[in-house]
């Protein structure tokens, strides 16, 4: 057996397998595998014993469940891997998922007892100790009893998804797991994806729906896959950027010829993936706002040092999002006079390194800027654009919004120009947004230079009205009140984008000084305020930095949270 073996889907006797965890352990060594994790149905009873009994042996153990969710009156599992089950995050979820199962054992014995079956959930208790029960454990039961003749039986008559006395789990859903495990610093893989039975595309919109809530991995091998299903499951996860994993499912002699490592003869999971996921799990990114936070007030630039900190970040595999109000073109333009894609071009020659991504119009535009591609778009409908275009025009005030290297205004003026000095950009005056846009926008942005006040009662105005269900309204510094989608915004930027890059969110650190910055350092594992912040986002930053914009503050964010 190949040393660099590995088996990321095992179950103990303290679930539905019919090895101890400490069996597993040396049933793993005389197999060769270099790796196993413990993934029982629904209970982690069995980590802290396979944990110890493992400690001083050349095999490494991930903690890990299987957890068992609906989905559209379907079983889904999803299976957590490198999770802290001691976490209260986790164990206080966990508590409540395990009352699901009691729950649904008692209607199932109860439908079972209706057939005429003497059963009972106390009874499966007694004949399976320290176990949490599971269909398997009725089968067992059923056959032991007579009332069936073979565990396969079992399932076809009375315990398939498909016979009338089956009972589905109270609405768990696979979204909530998935969140769960993450919270406890896990990784949340799909199971088994062939398993449910699943059209082309129905197995497509599942993963896809998954994906956009955090999935971080999938099964892309597995003991009952052909190579159409391994080569279906894999392509799946390249297009949704997804984590392979690949286990056996093995449970001992309650899957009588499947075997630890090997499933039924052919499975062969690389160490390789289990690298991967371990990279996944100490990656981290850096979410940072340009104006008053990374760029100086004066010159709207970074110093040599600030330039140097980020392309040592990056070098060191961590990511970079530019996380700005500005139009896309604008952020891009920062990074071209700063000269970063270019240096990090070269660096790339010598070692793999970070990403580097765009999170535009307050994130309503996500875009890698390695790769040149847009990764998600949340926009404003032009008559919700217009509407506020109306608002402002009755109220004397002045908007913008935006086409895709030019700005339309509502009027020529002051507060343009003050825009333009800072923002260089074409324009075009009009009051019909029809005639101009050639696409929805990303933003508008309404802009009073002398009295703040004017922009708060608009604010007022436009929140109090039905037709603002669906956008938000920020300040992004006192002159500046912004309205986007409520799909975008800084905060739902960061979880988007570490959903889409498989970082954990918990890895993820955000720095700002202004309001709208608000939901993205909530949304962050560490939210930073910096010195020169409004006192609002320091009230819920975790940490404030000791130096401002203009003397290398995110320098201190990076060297203290990064490298």
């Amino acid at each position: 057996m190949d040393k660099e073996r590995i088996d990321l889907h095992v179950h103990s006797n303290r679930s539905d397998g019919t090895l101890s965890p400490a069996e597993l352990v040396d049933y793993a060594l005389q197999k060769g595998l270099k790796a196993i994790a413990l993934t029982d149905h629904d209970t982690v009873d069995g980590l802290d014993e396979i944990m110890a009994y493992a400690k001083d042996k050349p095999l490494e153990v991930i903690p890990g469940i299987e957890y068992s969710t609906e989905y559209h009156k379907r079983d889904v599992h999803i299976v957590g891997l490198f999770i802290d089950y001691k976490a209260p995050v986790f164990t206080e979820y966990l508590e409540r998922f395990q009352q699901s199962r009691v729950n649904r054992n008692y209607k199932l014995c109860a439908n079972l007892q209706r057939a005429g079956m003497d059963i009972t959930y106390e009874a499966l208790l007694e004949a399976f100790p320290d176990s949490v029960i599971t269909r398997a454990h009725y089968a067992a039961f059923l056959l032991e009893k007579g009332y069936v003749n073979s565990r396969n039986e079992a399932f076809d008559r009375y315990l398939g998804d498909h016979t009338p006395y089956f009972v589905h789990r109270e609405k768990i859903t696979p979204q909530e797991v998935i969140a769960v495990t993450k919270k406890a610093g896990g990784i949340p893989i799909l199971a088994h994806p062939t398993l449910y039975k699943l059209g082309r595309e129905q197995l497509e919109q599942l993963v896809s729906t998954l994906k956009d809530v955090g999935l971080m991995g999938i099964e892309t091998m597995y003991s009952t896959y052909n190579s159409a299903e391994e080569r279906r499951i894999k392509e799946l996860a390249k297009k949704y950027y997804l984590l392979e994993s690949g286990g056996s499912d093995f449970h001992g002699e309650n899957k009588p010829g499947l075997e630890l490592g090997t499933g039924y003869g052919k499975l062969a999971v690389g160490a390789e993936l289990l690298e991967n996921m371990k990279k996944a799990l100490t990656t981290k990114i850096l979410f940072t706002d340009l104006d008053g936070t990374l760029l100086s007030d004066a010159k709207k630039d970074i110093s040599a040092v600030r330039r140097d900190k980020i392309l040592e970040m990056l070098g060191a595999g961590h990511h970079f999002v530019l996380a700005s109000g500005r139009s896309l073109n604008s952020i891009l333009g920062v990074l071209e006079e700063l000269n970063i894609l270019e240096a990090l071009a070269k660096l790339q020659k010598k070692q793999q390194t970070g990403g580097v991504y765009a999170a535009a119009f307050n994130g309503a535009q996500l875009y890698d800027c390695i790769a040149k591609k847009p990764i998600a778009q949340y926009m404003v409908s032009i008559p919700t654009a217009q509407w506020l275009f109306d608002m402002a025009a009755a109220r004397g005030m002045y908007i913008q919004t935006y086409m895709d290297k030019k700005l339309v205004s509502i009027a020529d003026g002051k507060e343009l120009e003050f825009y333009k000095k800072l923002i260089p950009m074409e324009h075009e005056i009009t009051q019909r947004l029809e005639n101009v846009l050639d696409h929805a926008p990303f933003k508008l942005l309404a802009i009073d230079l002398e009295d703040r006040a004017r922009l708060e009662a608009f604010r007022e105005t436009v929140q109090a009205a039905e037709e603002s269900s669906n956008i938000i309204c920020a300040f992004s510094n006192p002159m500046y009140l912004e309205f986007y989608d409520k799909r975008a915004g800084k905060g739902n930027a960061l979880v988007n984008l570490c959903n889409a890059l498989h970082v954990l969110e918990k890895n993820a650190i955000a720095a700002g000084d202004e309001e709208n910055d608000c939901s993205m350092i909530e949304a962050a594992g560490i939210g930073v305020a910096m010195a020169n912040a409004v006192p609002l986002l320091k009230e819920r930053a975790d940490y404030i930095t000791e130096k401002d914009n203009n003397h290398d503050g995110i320098v201190e964010v990076i060297e203290r949270f990064i490298l």
